[in-house]
Order: structure tokens, then C-alpha cells, then sequence
């Protein structure tokens, strides 16, 4: 079988309408703008209301991925979704094919956290390569906000709700250059959304575990420690995969969690702060959904074209992390 290259063709994002600034929050916690703004660079985060759905925003970014590749819902071979906060914890992948009338589509949910565009993407470009599927719907989605402390200053202030996505398809010439993908266990207690469960007795001596999911904790020295040393080194070894140096990078990607990681990784990595590309100032931390997110806007400012070589690295719980290199369009 002659192996297929891929290209990332259209891009979408949506994000909800409510806003909440830094000034909002100070009223929340003891926290202030100056505060929030020098030490993460966010100054504004988007929230989904209760009525909002995960599955609704990921169907409207979805849409616009799907124009703009120039194809047809019902020409989807594949609906990844890559989300830690699913609608409903079965996945909901299938949801967001039907509201999108994806008929020909199989679906489903792959969960790596803030790393899980990357993996989705390194994923679904294994099932193009094989011949298997031709065009693929890549989505990151995540509403953090049903699971944050709003009275924990050390988290609130970062999260923010979006969905990103993305269409990749059968190409002659192979778009995704390379990639490389890490996880560490041993440092999973630094970023957690953790089950507690509550043990409740059926019967003597039988006892099952029921409860729901706490809140979300963060080590943040310990996350930033992490990034700062991780990703210049796994965006080193997916240049190497790709036969690239890194002055022949037209833009830096990286999961828009912080900042001073955005500038630190550049300065690690000698690339010019006007090739990286910037948003979370509006949106904060939007987990899976920051990098699509980041790049659809690009792409639509005219900033991204086509033929563009970007680099691409996500990194969060799990802890997991990954860099992927691609070329931009057909």
C-alpha cells in the first residue's frame, strides 16, 4: 500500500459569548489585574454558561473548519475530539457528528489534556497515512470552568472555555514534517481534575465507590519548571524528525497556558517574539482547544499562509507533552 501524506486544509473556532475580566475576578478573590496580567499575560477569560454545551461550540468551529477545507460534512471520514470535559463522560464525539450530520463519520474522544490537539493530530494522521481514512475532523474542546475553584487565586485565574478545529486530509506531499510525543506519570499529582469517591455499602461486606470530581490543582512552580525545560526539547527533537532547523520555523505554536512559557520557550529556542503566535491574553488557558484556537485566528488574520511551517507543541496533566511540525494549507 502506498503511504499517503496529509494536509491540514481548514480551520475553525468558536468560543462562548460571556466574558470575565481580571477586574470581575479581583471582586471574586483577593487578586488584582496587575497581578494576573504580569505574571500570566491573560487578561480576560471567555465562560460557558450552564445552558452552553461542549458539543454545540466544538459543532460550530467544526462548520467553519469544514468550509474552509472546501468538503462536506458528509464527506467526514473521522471526528476526533480532543477534550478532558466532555458533555457526558461516555464521550461526546457522537454528539458533535450528529449535529454536524456527519453520516459517514466514525467517532470518538481522546483525552491528553492541554497536550491533546498535538496527539489528536499525530493520531489522526496515522489513520491517513495507512490509506484507512482521507478526510479527518480534528477537534479541541474543553469548558474548564465547570471544573474550577473560584475561590483558589492560584487557578481561577487561568482557565477560560473554547473549542478549536481543524480538517485534515489525503495529500500527495506529506504536510505533518514530524513529531514527537512524551508523557511522565511520576509527575501526575502536579496538575489534577481527580475523582473522590465516597464508599457506599450495597450489602455487608460489599462496597462500591461513588462520587463526583473535584475541582481542579495545579503545582504551579512545578508546571512552569516542567514547560519551560520540556518543550524547547521536544520541539528540538520533532525539527530533527523533520529534517528542519529552527530559523526555517515561520511560527511558534505553543499551548497558550502562560506568558512568561511563551517567552521563555522562544528565548530557549532563539526564536524572534514576532514569529510567536499570542492570544491568551483574551482567552486564558482553553486546554485542548488553545492551540486550534490560536492558529484559526491566525489564519484568518492573514498572518498564517499557506506553505507557512509552524511548529507546534502542547503541554499539560499527566503530565504529557508533544510538538508537532507542519506546513500550513495544501
Amino acid at each position: 500500500m502506498q503511504q499517503m501524506g496529509i494536509a491540514i486544509t481548514g480551520s475553525g473556532s468558536a468560543v462562548p459569548v460571556t466574558f470575565l475580566d481580571n477586574q470581575g475576578l479581583s471582586e471574586l478573590v483577593e487578586t488584582s489585574d496587575e497581578w494576573i496580567t504580569t505574571r500570566t499575560g491573560i487578561r480576560q477569560r471567555r465562560l460557558a454558561n450552564a445552558a452552553d454545551s461542549l458539543a454545540e461550540l466544538a459543532a460550530i468551529a467544526s462548520h467553519q473548519a469544514i468550509a474552509m477545507a472546501g468538503i462536506t460534512p458528509q464527506e467526514i471520514d473521522l471526528i476526533l475530539l480532543a477534550t478532558s470535559t466532555p458533555d457526558d463522560l461516555f464521550g461526546s464525539a457522537c454528539q458533535i457528528q450528529a449535529k454536524l450530520g456527519a453520516t459517514r463519520a466514525v467517532a470518538f474522544d481522546l483525552t491528553a489534556a492541554c497536550s491533546g490537539f498535538v496527539f489528536g493530530l499525530v493520531t489522526a494522521a496515522q489513520f491517513i497515512r495507512t490509506g484507512v481514512y482521507h478526510n479527518v475532523l480534528l477537534v479541541g474542546a474543553d469548558i474548564l470552568s465547570r471544573w474550577v475553584d473560584w475561590q483558589d487565586r492560584r487557578t481561577c485565574v487561568l482557565f477560560g472555555d473554547a473549542a478549536g478545529a481543524v480538517v485534515l486530509q489525503a495529500n500527495k506531499s506529506d504536510r505533518l514534517l514530524g513529531f514527537e510525543l512524551k508523557s511522565d506519570g511520576t509527575q501526575n499529582n502536579c496538575l489534577n481534575l481527580a475523582y473522590n469517591a465516597n464508599s457506599t455499602e450495597l450489602t455487608p461486606g460489599v462496597c462500591v465507590g461513588q462520587g463526583g470530581f473535584l475541582p481542579i490543582t495545579m503545582n504551579g512552580k512545578e508546571v512552569y519548571r516542567f514547560a519551560v525545560q520540556k518543550v524547547p526539547e521536544v520541539i528540538d527533537k520533532a525539527l530533527f524528525r523533520a529534517n528542519l532547523c529552527v530559523e526555517q520555523v515561520d511560527w511558534l505554536l505553543l499551548h497558550q497556558a502562560n506568558q512568561r512559557i511563551l517567552d521563555a520557550v522562544a528565548q530557549r529556542l532563539n526564536i524572534p517574539e514576532d514569529k510567536v503566535i499570542s492570544n491568551l491574553a483574551y482567552y486564558g488557558n482553553t486546554s485542548a482547544a488553545s492551540i486550534p484556537l490560536a492558529l484559526d485566528e491566525a489564519v484568518r488574520q492573514g498572518k498564517i499562509k499557506s506553505n507557512d511551517i509552524i511548529a507546534a507543541s502542547g503541554f499539560g496533566a499527566g503530565l504529557t507533552w508533544g510538538a508537532a511540525i507542519f506546513q500550513w494549507g495544501r
